[in-house]
Parts: C-alpha cells; sequence; structure tokens
C-alpha cells in the first residue's frame, strides 16, 4: 500500500451482514448520498428457493462443510445452542416476526442507564422501525393461540393475553397487490395463507423480511449487496485508528475454491450479529484491528428461555395453521409466553425430542426420562409415532428478563462459552414447566423437551445478544452510545452484539431502532 493519504475509495461504507442492523444502515447511509456495499456470508434466496419442510436438511441448514446452504444456523457452547438466520435479510429469513418493545427494566438497566434515557432516545426511532418492517397486529386466532387465552384466563392473567403485532402483509389471503408500505416504491406484496411457514422462509411473499423494505429501498437508493462472501479481514490504511480508511478482504463462502478479493472503504460497519460480528472481532483484535476493547465477547446475553413442545394426542387438532407466533401472555413483569408453529410436515424437530424432565444433573434427568418411559409408555409411544409432529405440536417460547451473562472466547475450532456473572443460563425454568404442563391439559397432550437440553443441560435461544456492548469509554465497553467503536474513526457496530442489558422479548425491532438512531447521528454526505 501507499503511504500517501488515501483521498478515494471503493465505497464510502461496506457493511458486513444484512440483517436488521445492516439493512437499517444501508438505506439510511444510501439516503444520505454515500456509496454503500453490503457484504452477506449467505445466499440471496427467492421464494422458490426456500424449504417446503425443515426435513430437507440442504435447503435447510448452513453446513458449508457438507455443502448445505440453507438458511437456518444451529451452533452449541458448552453453555447454550444458537439459532440464526443466514442469507440476504439475515435473522429476518427465520425469526418468528413478533415486534415488541421490551418493558422499561430493559431501558432503566444498570448495564446502560447511565448512558442515556434509552427510553427517551429510542422513542422517536421504534415507530419508525415499526412501520419500515410493516408491523400489523395478528387478526386470527388459531388453536394454538385460543388454548393460550384459556391458560391466561386459569392463571387469573387474562388481561395479560393480547394478540401479537407482526411483520407480515395480511391482505386478502393469496392475493398479490402493488406495494402496500411504501407509495409504490417497494415490491408488490401477497396476502399471508397463514399457513405456519414463516421460520422457513416465506414462500408467499407475505412475510415482511428485510429483502423486501430497508434492503428493496436501499438498492433504488444505489446501494449494492454482495452475496455468498464472507468477510475475514479489516485493515485501517496508513493509520492505526482508521482514519485514512480500511481495505476489507473477502472470501467466497459457498465454493469449494474460496475466489478472495478485497475492497476499500472509508468507513466499516459490522452488522453480523453476535455470531457473525464477535467472531470476526475477536479474530481481528489479535491480528490487524488491536485496538478493539478487551470487553469484545463479554456481556453475551440470552432472554433466559424455555423452549418445550406439547404434542397433542388429538389427531384433529392442528397447531401448524396461522403465522410463527400469532399471541403472547405476559405472566408477570418479567417474563411472558409465546405459541410458536411451523408449518404442516416440516416435523424435523421431532428427532431431538424428549420427555419433559427436569433435574440439577444429567443422571437425575435420565432417571426421569426413563421413569416416564415407564410409567407412561403408550402415550410416549403415541407421542413418537405421530403422524404430523408440527401439526400435532405447539412449541411454548418462555422469555424472561432476568440478568445473566457469558463471555465467548476464541478457540481452536471456533468461539467457546464461558460463563461471566450471574447464574448460568438453564431450560430448567419451574414456571416455564409449570405452565406448560397446564397448556398439555388444556390441548390433551404431553410436553417434551430437546434432548440437548434434558441430556447435556444446554440451553436454546434464537435471542443471543451483547458481546460488543456500550460503554462509556473502552474500558467499559466495545461501542459508544452512538455505536462507535472505541479506537477507531468511522467504524461502527448495528447489530444484536450491541444490545447492552436483557430485553426479555424478541429483540428484532430494538435492533433496528438502535440502528435507526445510530444512523439519524451520522451526517450527509458533503460531495467534494
Amino acid at each position: 500500500m501507499s503511504e500517501s493519504k488515501y483521498t478515494t475509495y471503493d465505497y464510502d461504507y461496506i457493511i458486513i451482514g444484512s440483517g436488521f442492523g445492516g439493512s437499517v444502515s444501508a438505506l439510511r447511509l444510501s439516503e444520505k448520498g454515500y456509496k454503500v456495499l453490503v457484504i452477506e456470508k449467505g445466499k440471496w434466496f427467492k421464494a422458490k428457493d426456500f424449504p417446503k419442510t425443515n426435513w430437507n436438511l440442504k435447503k435447510w441448514l448452513w453446513l458449508p462443510l457438507l455443502r448445505f446452504f440453507g438458511l437456518f444456523k444451529l451452533t452449541f457452547f458448552r453453555h447454550v445452542a444458537v439459532l440464526s438466520g443466514v442469507g440476504v435479510g439475515g435473522g429476518s429469513l427465520v425469526y418468528a416476526n413478533t415486534l415488541p418493545i421490551p418493558k422499561d427494566r430493559f431501558f432503566s438497566a444498570e448495564s446502560w442507564a447511565h448512558l442515556a434515557d434509552w427510553r427517551k432516545e429510542l422513542e422517536p426511532f421504534y415507530p419508525i422501525a415499526l412501520k419500515m418492517l410493516g408491523a400489523n397486529i395478528n387478526p386470527r386466532l388459531q388453536v394454538g393461540d385460543v388454548a393460550l387465552r384459556k391458560l391466561a384466563k386459569e392463571i387469573g392473567k387474562e388481561e395479560a393475553f393480547q394478540a401479537t403485532n407482526v411483520a407480515v402483509y395480511f391482505g386478502e389471503p393469496g392475493k398479490t397487490v402493488n406495494d402496500p408500505y411504501f407509495d409504490g416504491k417497494g415490491p408488490k406484496r401477497s396476502g399471508c395463507i397463514y399457513c405456519g411457514g414463516c421460520m422457513l422462509g416465506c414462500r408467499y411473499n407475505a412475510k415482511n423480511t428485510l429483502d423486501k423494505n430497508y434492503l428493496y429501498l436501499a438498492q433504488r437508493e444505489g446501494a449494492q449487496i454482495q452475496a455468498e462472501s464472507e468477510v475475514y479481514d479489516v485493515l485501517p490504511l496508513n493509520s492505526e485508528d482508521g482514519g485514512n480508511g480500511y481495505l476489507i478482504k473477502w472470501k467466497r463462502s459457498t465454493s469449494f475454491f474460496k475466489k478472495k478479493g478485497a475492497i476499500t472503504a472509508k468507513g466499516v460497519i459490522f452488522s453480523g450479529g453476535v455470531m457473525g460480528t464477535v467472531k470476526l472481532l475477536l479474530k481481528l483484535k489479535s491480528q490487524s484491528l488491536p485496538n478493539i476493547s478487551d470487553k469484545i465477547g463479554q456481556d453475551i446475553r440470552t432472554n433466559s428461555e424455555s423452549l418445550i413442545g406439547v404434542t397433542t394426542y388429538n389427531k384433529k387438532t392442528d397447531f401448524s395453521e396461522g403465522v410463527a407466533i400469532g399471541s403472547i401472555l405476559h405472566t408477570d413483569d418479567n417474563s411472558h409466553l409465546e405459541p410458536v408453529r411451523y408449518s404442516a410436515g416440516a416435523g424435523a424437530w421431532r428427532l431431538l425430542m424428549s420427555p419433559l424432565a427436569f433435574g440439577k444433573n444429567w443422571l437425575v434427568r435420565i432417571g426421569r426420562i426413563l421413569w416416564d418411559l415407564v410409567r407412561h409408555p403408550i402415550n410416549n409411544i403415541r407421542i413418537w409415532l405421530v403422524d404430523d409432529w408440527a401439526k400435532r405440536t405447539q412449541i411454548l417460547l418462555f422469555m424472561q428478563s432476568l440478568n445473566s451473562t457469558l463471555r465467548f472466547k476464541r478457540g481452536i475450532l471456533g468461539m467457546k462459552s464461558n460463563l461471566s456473572t450471574g447464574k448460568r443460563p438453564t431450560s430448567f425454568i419451574p414456571e416455564a414447566r409449570d405452565l406448560a404442563e397446564r397448556y398439555s391439559g388444556i390441548v390433551d397432550g404431553k410436553p417434551t423437551m430437546l434432548l440437548t437440553e434434558t441430556l447435556a443441560g444446554i440451553p436454546t435461544t434464537a435471542h443471543i445478544l451483547g458481546g460488543a456492548v456500550m460503554g462509556k469509554d473502552a474500558t467499559e465497553g466495545v461501542i459508544d452510545r452512538d455505536n462507535h467503536v472505541f479506537g477507531y474513526e468511522n467504524m461502527f457496530i448495528c447489530d444484536g452484539s450491541t444490545i447492552s442489558a436483557n430485553p426479555g422479548v424478541n429483540p428484532s425491532l430494538t435492533i433496528t431502532a438502535l440502528t435507526e438512531r445510530a444512523m439519524s447521528k451520522i451526517p450527509q454526505k458533503i460531495e467534494k
């Protein structure tokens, strides 16, 4: 590289990742006149590319070693198993569409409340995010939702039950119309047919994934998207702090022969989520970006989740119809319960299910599983041989805003987890078990859990957060309150890794709002 100061670059900003943070960044920077490139590791999916069922593992899972280039990734750590999305649109491709605003406890959490009045700071940006993501109240409660409402009444919480606010275009089922959201500037859309396939990738053009709003509009403004490419290095150009721009190196992520390339940019925005951003920055801190705060990888949070499947014995009950999550029950100030569904035929998860068993260690849990099999052999056989697992099973997602954190470090085979503060994350939450058993009684079913939880005690989360949190300086966080990376110029992080407290709810809306706020701080480009 020349020692002279850079004055021209391939792009003004390179955005690494195309999820909720990356897509917002792409649109808002493009609107301000910046030349933007979004680099995404996953594929660019069309409706026909999505799997009809999760039994189609090659289309569903992201496992490059097996040449599986789907949209869903499952990563196991010692303390947690992480579900995440891969592809243009990131997590929006596989998430359950729900867009809740967290409760007050999130905004006032000690971990970041000293940096700003976050409810006040984000108040203008939540409405923008809701509008851009096409939020609508689910108009149709299905079997699983009605059962949840009955549960709410049983426990005296009927007023705490409500339909979800979801990123779905409802309209007339199956009918295609011109863009209903952006004054004709967006793509055509089709009304939801309530098939329950939201998390497999919507094949009916009803789910408001990011490629249909932020990314679509960003392209209209001139932003470019480069899919199937993985960034592996970011180097400051002729300065330690990136003041002269950056060289971004990438390689092809879906081919045996790893085509490589390098691009220059004035600024960089990391938006790969915890599984992308934190992993990359842990590597780069030991190589090309040594000024990254020592806090990188710390303060990893989950929503203290428990996933319990309830399979009904009634062959006339069909849980698969509806949107992925159609209702929510706020069980107390810190917790809530959501019924989650897959489309008919999408029952691959059945291979990993076992009878519900709590206990302090795996020996206790195995003993309880065996005892359950001895006591209820017929019922267990009926559950295992159920005709269509997705139709007959309602997954109950229980989440809490209670605080505990992990730390991710570099390991020989990638990242590894360590316990940091608070109690170790667990799926063995007594309240979740009690609610699942009550729900089972309502639907004439039996509760089950993932084998990874009953045998290994590893909880599962679709909401891994933190690892590049905010702080007053580099001793406290990786970024400042405006998402700027300490130690580097024109470098930002905008994704779930920046979430600095436990929201206790699906975090997509908050990631979007925080990124809207961060991008509002960047001035309009001044042409020379």
